[in-house]
């Protein structure tokens, strides 16, 4: 029997690599003989860059860069990824994500990509033919103003001052200038996204996820606000539409700042990830895929890691089992005969912090709660 085992991370818990080595220990430990191939997933979020080096032969290069509330400083840098053109990939998460934050500490209106700009000015410096920008998990809702100030870029208000860092520099933008020579010029940028939403509107970078960084409802309103001018500048000062493209309100509107700034492609994170680690090699043939996150709800049915590996599995005539901390009844009726065994992760009647603490341990024995219910099955 082949199974391949493609998990997220557990966020907050345990990595995508170290959830797929949990679960090959309980197949293991039931099913000795089976053939286990480890496939770790992620969408573009945290983690992607980890992820993708486990899958390849590559590097992790250290820079220290502006976190997301300057003048911290923190450690951040890139994948670098020599067969593949070369590339290089920078996880915006470690150098303006939400969890370099305290609770008390989030203030989208301060917040800054800077430091992503660092990290990438740092790996176009070594130059890639390609590089990819992960961008989940962000404190940010800066439009990306941040990053291309970075590199190079100048946002000035109607006295030709510099507007502030932050969301709350955008609502004072008036002219952009770009750089007077551009580091990106012959790089191709690909972002790795793991949602669809516009940069502007009711499912837009500030009204959806600016509440999760801190926002309040009225400075969502100067947010969503601010991300217009922001979008009225770039289109009328680089002839660039970035309004209404799927993706653009990524990592609080920096996926449309790529576009406008890098002239990026944004991409889905999960299919890049996908092909990255040669998931459909190891479906070939495989009897099933195990698949999983901290939390199976409706969302992981679009675009997320397991609706990914679902339409894979699918293709390849391969069976779906999901392993997942916790499961939405909702969403498991909504999978209906699509994924054929769910396994539910933390027990009933255990803590969340005590979950979060036990992930690895937790993971490992629901995967052999799983393997011996295929063997009873089987009998």
């Amino acid at each position: 029997m082949r199974i391949v085992v493609a998990m997220d991370s557990f966020k907050g818990s345990v990595s995508a690599v170290e959830a797929c080595e949990a679960v090959q220990r309980g197949l293991v430990a039931v099913l000795p003989h089976a053939d286990v191939r480890r496939r770790p997933m992620a969408d573009g979020g945290e983690g992607t860059a980890k992820t993708i080096l486990s899958a390849s032969r590559g590097e992790w290069v250290e820079v220290e860069v502006t976190g997301p509330l300057p003048p911290r400083r923190v450690t951040g840098g890139y994948a670098w990824l020599p067969a593949a053109g070369p590339g290089a990939l920078v996880e915006m998460a470690t150098a303006s994500g939400l969890e370099l934050l305290r609770p008390d500490e989030l203030d989208p209106l301060a917040a800054t990509t800077f430091g992503t700009g660092e990290q990438l000015a740092a790996a176009f410096g070594r130059r890639p033919a390609i590089l990819w920008l992960a961008v989940g998990g962000s404190a940010t809702v800066d439009g990306g103003t941040g990053a291309a100030r970075a590199l190079g870029w100048r946002f000035s208000d109607r006295q030709g001052r510099d507007v502030a860092l932050g969301g709350a520099g955008l609502e004072d933008i008036h002219r952009i200038v770009p750089p007077p020579a551009r580091l990106d010029r012959d790089v191709e940028v690909r972002v790795l996204c793991d949602v669809d939403n516009p940069l502007l509107g009711e499912r837009g970078a500030a009204r959806v996820f600016g509440p999760q960084k801190g926002a309040t409802p009225q400075v969502v309103e100067r947010l969503e606000a601010g991300l217009s001018t922001l979008a009225e500048a770039i289109e009328r000062d680089l002839g660039v539409a970035v309004h209404d493209i799927p993706g653009a309100g990524a990592a609080g509107g920096l996926g449309a700042g790529a576009v406008a700034f890098l002239d990026a492609d944004l991409v889905s994170g999960i299919e890049a990830v996908m092909d990255a680690s040669g998931l459909d090699e190891a479906l070939a043939g495989a009897d099933w895929v195990i698949t999983g996150e901290g939390r199976f709800d409706t969302q992981s049915l679009s675009g997320k890691v397991v609706s990914g590996v679902l339409a894979r599995a699918e293709r390849a005539g391969c069976k779906v089992a999901v392993l997942a901390g916790s499961l939405d009844a909702e969403a498991v009726r909504a999978a209906g005969q699509r994924i054929e065994s769910f396994e539910a992760v933390s027990p009933p009647d255990i803590r969340v912090d005590e979950a979060l603490q036990r992930g690895s341990e937790l993971i490992e024995a629901s995967a052999m709660r799983w393997a011996r219910s295929l063997t009873r099955a089987s009998v």
